[in-house]
């Protein structure tokens, strides 16, 4: 295992039996893990670390899943519900806009129209057929405030991705997890039907076809295994290898919240948190990015920097972070203080990689130059503080 982990170093890039390997092996080379993950970040992306200033958009907060971890799905009718109108997103955007944001991130609720005759009630007396065709309303209006789309909507159809496409720069779904076992009685999936990673791989794999720029994700500590949580990785990479989609993959720890079925399930710890990023930097391809949120890490930047960490992902100086609104955002100058004095300039970047841009088959083209325009404006901010 030392010489397998030297050998990503030197670019070489673990073998599926070997990263799992290593997953078994506990912690018995952890420090070893973490150094060459700090190495191979160097290699690919130098000393920048990047993050998204973006607002947050949850256009509804109701779901028919039903998550053990959750505080953020709602049924109609429960006390906290919404749905934002067209009023309140135009006003979101216009801050945002002022604020220098770069990117509009609509997150929300897996599937509501199927479960919710009220929510299509409320969607069509807003003018909407669907949620997409509300997303793509939204992700229109977006672009006019000059911010550039993503969306993680939870599970889509294909032709769901494609209306997508016509106004976002990218698209988003969390795997999670890839184990069937977190979907069985008394795991965290078990009441939510859109967790199934069959399901998720498959629209992870169809966004790939698409030729979509895609976000997607691991969750540490829902109760899987270190060798669960390389399956993950594993799998993620088999499907960027097919498709060459994935820009970056989010490694979210699970923080535990009041009045949730898991609100006393022990959370992950710094060792446990540092090493699932590092390893996430030794098993994906070099270009891929790896971010996890500083908000739900605020004591471990350093650590995290040190563990192969080139992305904190997207800080909003308009909204907070409704999946987990225990958590603020760092502020960025505060952020960027701290990656300096560990060697590192933190950098603004948008919701799609500079690779993408200029590939007529992963953006559209009515995109490109709003696509531009977004990036000179966050490259001429510079670097923090």
């Amino acid at each position: 295992m030392q010489t397998a982990i030297e050998r990503t170093v030197a670019g070489v890039p673990l073998s599926d039996d070997e990263a799992i390997a290593l997953a078994d092996a506990g912690s018995e080379l952890a420090d070893e893990v973490r150094a060459a993950a700090a190495a191979v970040r160097d290699r690919a992306f130098g000393r920048g670390v990047t993050y998204s200033p973006k607002v947050f958009l949850p256009l509804t907060n109701l779901c028919r899943n039903r998550c053990d971890y959750c505080s953020f799905r709602r049924s109609p009718g429960e006390a906290g519900e919404w749905t934002m109108t067209h009023a309140e997103v135009e006003e979101q955007l216009a801050r945002a806009g002022a604020l220098g944001c770069g990117e509009a991130l609509f997150c929300l609720g897996d599937t509501p129209e199927k479960a919710f005759s009220a929510y299509r009630r409320t969607l069509a007396a807003i003018g909407h057929e669907s949620t997409v065709e509300y997303l793509h309303w939204a992700g229109s209006a977006a672009i006019a405030q000059g911010l550039l789309p993503h969306t993680n909507a939870g599970l889509l159809t294909d032709a769901e991705m494609l209306r997508l496409r016509e106004v976002n720069v990218s698209l988003g779904l969390m795997l999670e997890c890839s184990s069937e076992r977190l979907c069985e009685p008394g795991m965290p999936h078990h009441r939510a039907p859109d967790k199934r990673p069959d399901r998720r791989l498959a629209m992870i794999d169809s966004a790939g076809g698409l030729r979509i720029p895609f976000t997607t994700g691991i969750l540490v500590g829902l109760g899987e295994t270190r060798r669960e949580r390389i399956d993950s990785l594993l799998a993620i990479r088999r499907l960027h290898r097919a498709h060459g989609h994935v820009q970056e993959v989010i490694v979210q720890n699970f923080r535990a919240v009041p009045g949730v079925p898991m609100e006393h399930a022990p959370e992950p710890d710094e060792q446990e948190v540092t090493w699932s990023v590092a390893m996430a930097r030794l098993v994906l391809d070099a270009e891929v990015s790896v971010q996890a949120p500083p908000n739900l890490n605020p004591a471990a930047a350093d650590a995290l920097l040190a563990s192969g960490l080139n992305d904190f992902g997207g800080i909003s100086p308009v909204t907070p972070d409704y999946i987990n609104p225990r958590h603020p955002w760092p502020h960025v100058d505060r952020l960027g203080e701290l990656c300096a004095r560990a060697g590192f300039t933190l950098r603004p970047r948008s919701p799609i990689y500079d690779r993408f841009v200029d590939r007529a088959d992963f953006l559209d083209r009515r995109l490109v130059d709003p696509t531009r325009r977004v990036q000179a404006r966050l490259s001429a901010m510079g670097a923090l503080p």
